[in-house]
């Protein structure tokens, strides 16, 4: 009888589905139908997607674990959902209630509308909710106070009003808690959270720039009131008593912090965590391995499993025990210099950044001699190893594939420098670190040599970390690195995807082609084009867009930082808008420098064979 009530809804269409969407839980029925499909089916109906992102969520389908944006678990729940900044708008359906398994949900840099659905405070093992930059009103669901694992909950820069739930106060784990830059009103709860930010709600913290409530942590003693002015020797003398007891508290307190802080070093516990810590997971979503289950997944770390090599670390292919492929790095010299701060540079970096084209970490482990990350399996390899492959005598990365690539990555990397807050520099683009998935769609990886940009800061110096070849000038020469040395290696790329060829190409015979950037601006200069194509595309390119591209190209690594574009110029440029007035500007630039003295290098190959810092570049990374 219940496979018969539930087989007319297979033929109703997408209506009905949405109907029992807000009412099933998320399980398989003796029909076939998945209430997580149905779920999500009702998520992408709410939602305006004018990319088409969510384009392969299919309502027929049985199984939504390899659709875009979605994660599962082992055991084949939805575990993690992931769209920020995919210029999504309409509204977040009720039905997102029914994936009962959700640890997270990004959906942070968008324009979704309409109230956050009260069925949220269902998922009671959601850990991490972003919601920030979007165009939410009404009130917060007082549900959410039911999620008690939540860590981190990201409401800010929305249209929200009412007051902030008390019921909040009861998520003994939070972390942070942003509500900042809406409308609420009332006095702001008691919340166990380390940070919780308020600031940019008039009717909560007033329209002075002089009253910052920007950060309130919770107070850890609760002093008691004035009893009055005539009370005042019984004050003193409880002043007094208090003062005591308080004095021999903090003692307790400080001895209690030394031993607890020896042991928590001892032990090489590296991540401080909440009272709270489940050893099972770690960093919202991520999961914590052991290492039995990653040496056993990679058979012993064997030789024969190696997907590549880096100057941190090793890269293997492991199978865990349910048969998800995955990819291992395991860090060698963790306790030498750098190795410990990739680890952690790692881990917290790309736990920030999600987005469809930057490589997703799934977890890590860390135990007193090994750290190891762990990463989705890219089946289709680097840019770099497939820029020489054919099949039946075409090369695998036509010319469309290429673009795809160029606008991939450029995507990703907008996405870190102008999305993430703070903003992330990757220090090291280069076609080693562009994975590619399933649909040969471009993943920028390896976050190892990451580093945190303020927004108030222009630059960071650091020793000269990267690849010869793809590192800007300014960097060689200074140790200073801005988003714009991320401008230059994609510069750099494009070249790669444009040529077939190394960044550094020495020691090639007769052939040899030096540095990559000094022979296409020679060829450019001379408008031979056609020499500078990869041999291997067999004249099948589009030869405006060739065009197109190599001025993109040289726009991206012109040696004065200030000149070159943002990435989201960038971005735009390779999609056809704008490009003609930035060439023809820095035309006029006339080969613009960044340093003043006669000596200026006029190649890139002088800024290389000069630069002191140069001993220190090295190759830390290889594909995964």
């Amino acid at each position: 009888m219940e496979r018969e009530w539930f087989l007319p809804f297979k033929v109703l269409g997408l209506g009905i589905w949405m109907l029992i969407a807000t009412s099933c839980s998320a399980t398989l029925s003796p029909s076939g139908v998945n209430y997580e499909v149905v779920a999500l089916i009702a998520i992408k109906t709410g939602l305006h997607d004018p990319y088409n992102v969510l384009e392969n969520w299919d309502v027929n389908s049985v199984d939504p674990c390899s659709w875009r944006m979605v994660t599962c678990s082992p055991d084949g729940y939805v575990s993690a959902l992931g769209l920020p900044s995919q210029s999504l708008s309409g509204t977040l359906s009720p039905g997102i209630g029914n994936l009962t398994n959700l640890q997270s949900v990004l959906l942070q840099n968008n324009a979704i509308s309409g109230h956050i659905p009260a069925e949220i405070g269902k998922l009671e093992r959601l850990q991490t909710l972003d919601l920030s930059n979007n165009k939410f009103n009404g009130d917060i669901p007082s549900t959410l106070g039911d999620l008690r694992n939540l860590n981190y909950l990201r409401l800010n820069n929305n249209s929200l009003s009412g007051q902030i739930p008390e019921s909040l106060s009861k998520v003994d784990g939070l972390t942070l808690v942003d509500v900042s830059f809406n409308n609420l009103s009332g006095r702001p709860p008691k919340l166990p959270a380390r940070t919780f930010k308020v600031i940019g709600n008039p009717l909560i913290c007033g329209q002075s720039s002089e009253n910052n409530c920007s950060v309130i942590y919770p107070e850890p003693l609760s002093f008691p009131p004035d009893a009055g002015k005539d009370a005042g020797a019984k004050k003193h003398h409880v002043a007094i008593a208090f003062g005591a007891s308080f004095g021999a508290l903090f003692l307790i307190i400080i001895l209690v912090s030394l031993i607890w802080w020896r042991y928590r070093r001892n032990q090489q516990i590296f991540f401080d965590l909440n009272d709270n810590y489940d050893p099972e997971v770690c960093l919202g979503h991520l999961r914590r391995y052991t290492y039995k289950e990653l040496r056993t997944a990679t058979d012993h770390f064997n030789s024969k499993n190696i997907l590549g090599r880096g100057g941190f670390g090793i890269v293997y292919k492991g199978s865990l025990n349910d048969g998800t492929i995955v990819a291992v790095k395991r860090l060698k010299d963790y306790n030498a210099a750098g190795g410990e701060i990739q680890f952690q540079t790692e881990v917290e970096m790309i736990s920030l950044a999600v987005h469809r084209n930057l490589l997703r970490l799934w977890g890590f482990c860390s135990t007193e001699n090994e750290r190891l990350l762990v990463y989705p399996y890219m089946p289709n390899g680097s840019v770099a190893s497939r820029l020489k492959d054919h099949v039946h005598g075409r090369p695998v990365l036509d010319w469309s594939r290429r673009k795809r690539i160029a606008l991939g990555t450029a995507r990703g990397l907008v996405y870190l420098h102008e999305q993430c807050d703070p903003k992330i520099i990757h220090r090291d683009v280069k076609a080693a670190n562009i994975l590619l998935d399933e649909d040969f769609e471009a993943v920028v990886g390896d976050f190892g040599l990451a580093k945190l940009l303020d927004h108030r800061e222009s630059h960071v110096s650091t020793a000269v970390r990267g690849t010869v070849g793809h590192i800007a000038p300014e960097y060689l020469s200074t140790g200073q690195s801005s988003e714009k040395t991320d401008v230059f290696g994609f510069g750099i790329l494009l070249l790669e995807l444009i040529t077939g060829q190394k960044a550094v190409d020495f020691g090639r015979g007769a052939n040899q082609k030096g540095v990559i950037l000094d022979w296409v601006k020679t060829l450019h200069q001379e408008g031979k084009l056609n020499l500078m194509v990869d041999k291997d595309l067999k004249n099948n390119f589009d030869r405006v867009e060739l065009e197109e591209m190599v001025q993109v190209a040289l726009l991206c690594t012109q040696f004065n930082p200030s000149h070159r574009p943002k990435m989201s110029e960038v971005l735009r440029m390779l999609e056809g808008d704008g490009l003609a007035e930035k060439w023809e500007a820095s035309q006029r630039n006339d080969t613009p420098r960044y340093r003043t003295h006669e000596n200026t290098p006029q190649r890139y190959s002088d800024f290389i064979e000069e630069s002191s810092l140069i001993v220190e570049a090295m190759e830390l990374s290889g594909p995964r």
